[in-house]
């Protein structure tokens, strides 16, 4: 289901399949309100759950789509997140990452920026597509854990945009993507703080433009 293709062509990106809420679904009614709260341009509006309706879902739909935006963000940037350039994963000198799904990885290894974002959004998709985690159908319930998977998914998202903003903002800029890049962080990084869905400490590589975002806000 994931094809990755490796080789030193422009075509050696690790695509994940977008993750598709099928259309009709109570899900995507919320999908489309979030799309057009999103159109008014207040993001700390657009991220409040809307009334009336279970915080589950909207976290679930909301994960959905970062994942989905973090993968298109990623995939525009890989021809220059390669094994040479990047043979740890980090977010600047000082935080580095290491791999652990918990089952297949128990212990963390340590590995290069692309193959830890292959481990991790393969995780993640495999997450999102698990019916008893992430259900799609109506009246189907939320698992009780679900807020600590969903955490859990966010958290480690996160990680995603520290490697680019740290290690391939040069990059992002030459591609004239950083407008791109810098609102869908802006409307992650409002929606975990409107939820507290990400410990303040996982935050810290990115605390200083998260307090330029949120202060051009306020």
């Amino acid at each position: 289901r994931v094809s990755s293709v490796r080789s030193g062509s422009r075509s050696s990106k690790t695509f994940k399949p977008k993750k598709n809420i099928p259309e009709g679904s109570h899900q995507y009614e919320l999908l489309k309100h979030a799309e057009a709260t999103l159109g008014s341009g207040n993001l700390r509006q657009a991220v409040m759950l809307p009334e009336g309706e279970d915080l589950n879902e909207w976290i679930a739909v909301n994960t959905v789509d970062f994942f989905n935006q973090i993968n298109m963000l990623y995939g525009t940037i890989t021809e220059f997140c390669t094994e040479s350039s990047c043979p740890v994963m980090s977010a600047g000198p000082r935080y580095e990452y290491h791999w652990a799904d918990g089952t297949n990885i128990k212990k963390p290894i340590k590995c290069s920026a692309p193959k830890y974002i292959d481990y991790l959004m393969t995780w993640v998709q495999d997450q999102l597509d698990d019916e008893t985690l992430f259900p799609s159908k109506i009246g189907v319930p939320f698992p009780k854990n679900f807020m600590s998977v969903a955490k859990t998914i966010l958290k480690r998202l996160f990680r995603v945009y520290a490697h680019i903003y740290h290690q391939h903002f040069d990059s992002v800029i030459r591609l004239q993507e950083e407008a791109h890049l810098n609102t869908s962080f802006k409307h992650f990084i409002f929606f975990v703080q409107e939820f507290n869905l990400i410990d303040r400490r996982e935050l810290a590589p990115l605390q200083e433009l998260i307090e330029k975002l949120g202060s051009k806000d306020r």
